[in-house]
């Protein structure tokens, strides 16, 4: 008998735990997917192979704040002109079924007839520091005629927020811009309790500013839950009668970007009858004195120069062809002591780069001297600084997310304002690749030790608040 139930205990604890394991494997294969490949591409609106959302019956007037709504985008719509569409946020954005390729086709339908492009601007783990020195590169060459801007749960950074709305409207004011917040999981109980995330009301203020549309995408999704009718968070779970929002808590399967998609068309609709073209007005005073109007991103071999030990590889023939639309080639340095060095004026310096097994330390010289860096300490952002305490003498590249390949990763180091020049040398330190991965991902690792055992450093854009300069 005592036998009998140790058998029976023994195999519901190897169920529970292989449950636990495949609901885990579950949750990073959807974020996995919804975040592979780099895509500031083209996408089809009207893709047929795309879920047609509707509006649905929710009704909140705090859902949808319409401002000076989306003029110029319903104007040339109507007219039936062709319009492309930009989208920019992290990985809820590039994911296509976290909302961006259903709101895309709702939209198309809205005017059947019109020649519709959408641009994908999303970049996996990344915020509005990154965002606002990218923004041109990846989005506004393609002279989108509406954007996009989801960044509320990567950081929400309001200084980088502002450089990217200021951007835009330089580039040309004629571009309707609309924010939109998606929230992570333990912030639905903000719209229960009637209120909106700390995080969002900081970039309320911005919006009010420049006095742009912005919606909640997350308030339906919110009254569902606490209805009973809706699991935030269910890996590999399936419900009767309930909708599944996430596998992780943060990005939308299928069924909460229909959700995030609904929000979006309701706000749309809300919009549409606003269609007069408001009077080209000089762009405000910023909100923020040290917003990121000026951030940029170059070529590496554009303004830096490369010591001996570099390659310049083309992404697309190579094993990093997810990459090539991020990054048309990268540079790559495996030997210890290889350097380059860029010459900018401005405030702050930092690198675009992809992660994965092999991915090395770096170190820093400014104006000719060795720095120990440490974080500024604020978590909205990816800001380093020089620091004469508690600081490192190097920084680590490989992180948590690189025991695989599916998204690039980036750092700023802040500065003083003036003239500088950076120097980047890989480091001979390794890191210790098995405590960073932690308990849960050893497996790779200890399968392969020799992918692991190497210290390379893949650069693809230098970021720059300010303006490069010739090396001397």
């Amino acid at each position: 008998m005592k036998a009998g139930w140790l058998i029976m205990l023994t195999a519901l604890l190897c169920t529970r735990v292989t449950a636990q394991n495949n609901n885990r494997k579950e949750s990073d294969r959807l974020i996995a997917a919804s975040q592979a490949g780099a895509t500031p591409l083209y996408f089809n609106p009207a893709e047929d192979s795309v879920q047609l959302i509707t509006p649905g019956d929710f009704k909140s007037e705090q859902e949808c704040t319409v401002r000076r709504g989306l003029p110029h985008f319903f104007k040339k719509a109507a007219a039936g002109k062709p319009v492309t569409i930009g989208f920019i946020g992290g990985s809820i954005t590039q994911g296509n079924q976290c909302y961006r390729q259903q709101t895309a086709k709702y939209m198309q339908t809205m005017f059947p007839a019109v020649t519709m492009k959408g641009v994908n601007a999303g970049v996996s783990g990344t915020g509005t520091d990154l965002g606002a020195c990218r923004l041109y590169e990846q989005l506004l060459r393609y002279q989108p005629d509406m954007v996009f801007v989801e960044f509320a749960v990567n950081g929400a950074y309001t200084n980088g927020m502002e450089g990217i709305i200021r951007q835009i409207l330089q580039f040309n004011s004629a571009i309707d811009i609309c924010l939109i917040y998606t929230i992570r999981n333990g912030q639905t109980k903000y719209y229960v309790e009637g209120g909106i995330p700390p995080t969002i009301t900081d970039l309320e203020k911005i919006a009010v500013h420049y006095n742009l549309p912005s919606i909640h995408l997350g308030m339906e999704a919110a009254m569902l839950e606490q209805a009973g009718k809706l699991i935030w968070k269910g890996a590999g779970e399936t419900v009767p009668g309930k909708i599944i929002f996430s596998a992780d808590g943060i990005h939308p399967v299928s069924a909460g970007g229909n959700l995030y998609a609904a929000a979006i068309a309701r706000g749309l609709k809300k919009m549409q009858p606003f269609t007069d073209t408001p009077a080209t007005s000089a762009l405000p005073a910023p909100l923020i004195a040290d917003n990121w109007e000026d951030a940029g991103m170059y070529a590496p071999l554009d303004i830096a120069d490369f010591s001996a030990g570099w390659q310049q590889i083309n992404t697309k023939q190579s094993g990093l062809k997810q990459f090539t639309g991020w990054f048309p080639y990268v540079m790559q340095a495996e030997q210890p002591g290889a350097y380059f060095t860029c010459r900018f004026e401005g405030t702050a310096f930092g690198y675009f780069d992809i992660g994965g097994p092999e991915a090395g330390a770096l170190e820093v010289v400014i104006d000719g001297t060795p720095v120990e860096l440490a974080d500024v300490g604020y978590s909205r952002a990816r800001l380093l600084k020089p620091a004469t305490a508690n600081g490192s003498k190097v920084i680590d590249r490989f992180n948590p997310f690189c025991n695989n390949r599916y998204r690039g990763q980036y750092e700023c180091i802040v500065l003083p304002p003036g003239i500088h020049t950076v120097t980047i040398r890989l480091s001979a330190q390794k890191s210790d690749k098995v405590k960073i991965l932690g308990d849960e991902q050893t497996e790779d690792i200890s399968r392969n030790p020799a992918k692991y055992d190497r210290t390379v450093f893949y650069l693809g854009k230098i970021l720059l608040r300010g303006k490069p300069l010739k090396n001397i």
